[in-house]
């Protein structure tokens, strides 16, 4: 089968397609026929990490397509079913294997595009909403990088299952716009507006009750500011830096801050298994009736996997960047 991975760490031309064997699920797993797969950023810091060895590996943490076999004990799996999910082994080849318990059945009216949109941006903004950051009905959340995969899906979880009050950033007015379309009350331009000025204006200098930071430490006094007595602040990302100079810990004890920082990706099978059915059970109802969309920028084709690389790390998209493997 094709598959794409890396003739050593570095830039987008170290990409290569190669052939490689089928992988071949075990007990408790099933084999997917890939049709479609999502690109996360992730991925470009493993194509980019020089601390990798060969042999390399696929790439890739996501899928939609067909189930093929079923070795483990879920009925409803039955060879033809159409599922997304997270993968273990890679998600950028022909055939991909998958814990049973990772599999999402897709509603009838998702394509295979539209189901690799969802398992890797939705299922990290529930877990940093809902099980880290335990966002209430009606409470206010500050989401950073609001147009992106994780920030589209998180505008929409927030409001359709909390009517929660928004307040989402990115620089571009398309993308502003977007943010409003999904739900944002309250989008900013980070670079004509200072955050949290406009956050403490809306909010009777307030503050908000949940942040999530995909920044890091060029956002960490205006977090500071922004946050709301006993506000819960996650931290899932780096883009700004990861070390801040003057970090002073009373910022935190007095305004009673729960500052957690996460990652999806190497979590345990059984952390992932029971995120992804709380998902199936809360979420996945709104994406059948059209509330909830599955957010893409652009589907390139599996020749082309270069090109979305690129465009990953230009930083260009709204929403997800996918990938589809033509018959």
């Amino acid at each position: 089968m094709k598959a794409w991975s890396i003739t050593e760490p570095g830039g987008v031309e170290k990409l290569i397609q190669e052939e490689r064997p089928t992988p071949l699920p075990t007990n408790g797993e099933v084999l997917i026929k890939v049709k479609a797969f999502g690109i996360n950023r992730t991925e470009i810091l493993t194509r980019e990490n020089k601390q990798l060895e060969a042999p390399y590996p696929v790439l890739g943490i996501e899928v939609a397509g067909e189930i093929i076999e079923n070795r483990s004990n879920r009925t409803d799996l039955e060879p033809g079913t159409r599922v997304a999910g997270l993968v273990i082994q890679g998600s950028y080849q022909e055939y991909a294997v998958m814990p049973a318990e990772f599999a999402m059945i897709l509603p009838e009216n998702l394509t295979y595009e539209e189901g690799a949109a969802i398992p890797e941006v939705f299922l990290t903004a529930y877990q940093t909403i809902y099980w880290l950051g335990d966002l209430k009905k009606d409470e206010s959340i500050l989401i950073h990088a609001g147009a992106s995969g994780v920030g589209t899906a998180a505008i929409q979880m927030a409001k359709q299952l909390s009517d929660a009050k928004i307040f989402s950033t990115s620089s571009r007015k398309e993308k502003l716009d977007k943010m409003k379309e999904l739900g944002t009350d309250f989008p900013i331009n980070y670079k004509e507006e200072d955050i949290a000025k406009r956050v403490l204006e809306e909010t009777n200098d307030e503050g908000v009750d949940v942040i999530l930071d995909f920044i890091g430490a060029s956002y960490y006094d205006l977090n500071l500011k922004s946050a709301k007595i006993d506000s819960r602040w996650i931290l899932i990302g780096t883009l700004g830096g990861s070390e801040v100079e003057q970090f002073n810990i009373l910022d935190i004890m007095q305004k009673r801050i729960h500052l957690k920082g996460t990652l999806l990706t190497p979590r345990s099978n059984a952390y992932k298994g029971e995120l992804t059915k709380e998902f199936v059970k809360n979420v996945m109802p709104y994406f059948a009736t059209g509330e909830i969309q599955a957010i893409i920028h652009e589907v390139v084709d599996f020749s082309e996997l270069p090109k979305a690389h690129q465009m990953m790390e230009n930083n260009v998209n709204i929403g997800k960047i996918i990938v589809k493997i033509s018959e």
